[in-house]
């Protein structure tokens, strides 16, 4: 097609076998499309096209991607509200007609339906990271690492150590909201166990909070490392100099004295752990 339909904080680019969806900037711009930024559809990834009206003399077009064709909805399992559904175009009642022309047009065009066996949309790329309320959490393509805050990490936490997650050993993840009750998001081994560890004492989780693992930085971050799953590792890795921090170190073998005295640390424990820092 080959033409551009601009609705209120995102443009859309059509081709004769994909659609271009371009987020705009700005505060009225939700933080998790200005995160996306772009992102390029396949036809081949819709399994239907809708056309709907809005709210305050609106209406709304919207792409329905096929089941598993998009690492971002996976992983958000339904718990996008509309306002941040990122294939949902806002338009003016006005250009309705011009709104219908399309949905008809990229109908006509889809030659798919039914779950995808395989992700068609990109994921975010790699580097992600997020802060959580009890750590730090990175992806560079090919491993997780978390890294507990002292602040907020429980004991379990602590005495587990600082995490890293190849992807190859991973099954999946699962993002629990931040704008939910107690979300987080953990990593799923290859066998998952049949009782999942509570999130705050499972070395595999990080917790959000208030203020901690906003959607906009957790999300993205959920689909890359899910993205990564499926295709074993093959989104590029991005290579970093190693380093370690002497203040950071000092700073967390305090914390873990702090646990020690608490009792909450065993004296084998405590030596053990900071010999290792």
């Amino acid at each position: 097609m080959g033409d551009v339909l601009a609705g209120f904080q995102a443009v859309w680019e059509f081709d004769s076998d994909s659609v271009l969806i371009r987020y705009e900037r700005g505060i009225r711009t939700p933080k998790l499309f200005q995160a996306l930024g772009r992102r390029r559809v396949p036809l081949a990834a819709l399994d239907a096209v809708s056309l709907a009206e809005g709210r305050r003399g609106t209406v709304v077009l919207r792409l329905q991607p096929r089941a598993g064709a998009d690492p971002l909805l996976e992983a958000a399992a339904g718990q996008l509200p509309d306002g941040l559904d990122p294939y949902r175009l806002v338009l003016p009642a006005e250009r309705e007609t011009l709104a219908e022309y399309y949905a008809d047009e990229l109908t006509a065009a889809l030659t798919e339906s039914g779950p995808a066996d395989r992700h068609l949309i990109a994921a975010p790329e790699a580097p992600q990271r997020f802060k959580a309320y009890d750590g730090k959490a990175s992806f560079d393509g090919t491993s997780v690492r978390f890294r507990w805050s002292w602040t907020g990490a429980s004991s379990a936490k602590w005495k587990a150590g600082d995490q890293r997650f190849a992807v190859t050993d991973l099954g999946g993840v699962e993002w629990r909201s931040p704008e939910a009750f107690e979300g987080y998001l953990r990593l799923l081994p290859n066998d998952p166990a049949a009782d999942p560890v509570p999130p705050d004492q499972d070395a595999a989780t990080v917790v959000f909070g208030l203020g901690y693992g906003p959607v906009h930085e957790s999300l993205p971050f959920a689909a890359a490392v899910l993205a990564a799953v499926r295709t074993r590792g093959a989104v590029p890795a991005v290579p970093a100099a190693p380093r370690r921090d002497p203040a950071g170190v000092a700073e967390r073998i305090r914390s873990l004295g702090d646990l020690h005295r608490a009792g909450l640390v065993t004296d084998e424990e405590f030596a053990a752990k900071k010999a290792e820092l």
